[in-house]
């Protein structure tokens, strides 16, 4: 975000959303009733199993146009692979198993890019579309706002562990499933409602897109430790020290921006900061609806959506951990 600040600034009315606040992608509007919604996503693998991967690489891309509130329908691979050093076929399964998540969605895949790189990397650039005045943004939450997550949290302190050998499988398999499901049904459901905002917990974990959220929006977002969903053994794991980079990145730049109430365990802190691969959706709406939604979420199969927080009015620090 620091360099976009100092690119050229693009003028154009139908340029819905850009890179101003951050959002989980942009939005261009082609009518006055259609508009696309572009992003682009990929990384190295966190996981063994090379299927697995592409399944998890493919449902993370495709989560941002659901973040938006959109509906994807095109995907294009980008592959940077080591093929002097590993076997073709362990690509093959990669791109298998993200070409079975876009079936899933009801998108397809066009194509693609691939150069030679000494690590694997995968993802896909995903195309929507969307109503131009039906876009989910990350800004908007208002004060009295209910906070909705979707998915567990843990997916970082967990596939950290894995690649230390120290994970459950117990954990490893509920986190595997979870990064696997797309945000597709969570979505639709939303769309129901009439959501303030809505962002995909990625990679600055709940607290570090609620901080942007909140910035955006002008409030103070307020989460409960209580109340966040848990992949097996998250807690215990990152209590031992399985955290991630990323974790400590958001930490450091949160700085006096976040508040930590003195009762939350140094366990739930981080849990709060992990950075999620193809995490859940974190929906801000009318405290009186919330209830209702989460009903509608369970009934529909999300059956771990769970309200987490509010938002008050500005009192910074922006996001607090109660």
């Amino acid at each position: 975000m620091q360099v976009l600040h100092e690119l050229p600034k693009f003028d154009n009315p139908d340029m819905l959303v850009g890179t101003e606040t951050g959002d989980d992608a942009g939005v261009y509007r082609l009518s006055a009733d259609l508009a696309i919604v572009n992003t682009v996503d990929f990384f190295t693998p966190i996981v063994d199993d090379p299927y697995v991967f592409g399944q998890i690489s493919a449902t993370n891309a495709l989560s941002d146009v659901y973040a938006m509130g959109g509906e994807p329908k095109t995907c294009m691979n980008i592959v940077c692979f080591p093929k002097d050093k590993m076997d073709i076929d362990i690509l093959g399964e990669i791109l298998k198993g993200g070409a079975d998540k876009v079936k899933e969605s009801g998108a397809v895949v066009i194509g693609g890019h691939s150069i030679i790189d000494e690590e694997i990397k995968f993802g896909m650039a995903v195309t929507g579309t969307i109503h131009p005045d039906k876009i989910f943004r990350n800004v908007g939450v208002q004060e009295g706002d209910a906070l909705v997550l979707t998915k567990p949290l843990g997916t970082g302190i967990i596939t950290t562990a894995l690649k230390r050998g120290k994970a459950s499988q117990e954990s490893v398999d509920a986190a595997v499933k979870s990064m696997t499901t797309l945000n597709a049904v969570a979505s639709k459901i939303a769309r129901k409602y009439p959501v303030h905002a809505c962002s995909d917990i990625t990679g600055f974990g709940v607290m570090g897109h609620g901080m942007g959220m909140a910035h955006g929006s002008g409030v103070t977002l307020v989460f409960e430790s209580a109340k966040l969903p848990l992949l097996p053994d998250a807690v215990r794991l990152a209590e031992k020290g399985y955290i991630t980079g990323g974790c400590k990145r958001t930490r450091d730049y949160l700085g006096d921006k976040m508040s930590v109430d003195k009762s939350v365990s140094e366990g739930l802190l981080e849990i709060a900061l992990d950075p999620q691969t193809s995490g859940g959706l974190m929906i801000a709406i009318a405290k009186r609806q919330v209830a209702e939604l989460i009903s509608d979420l369970h009934a529909a199969g999300v059956t771990e959506a769970v309200e987490i927080g509010y938002a008050t009015s500005l009192q910074k620090p922006w996001v607090r951990l109660v």
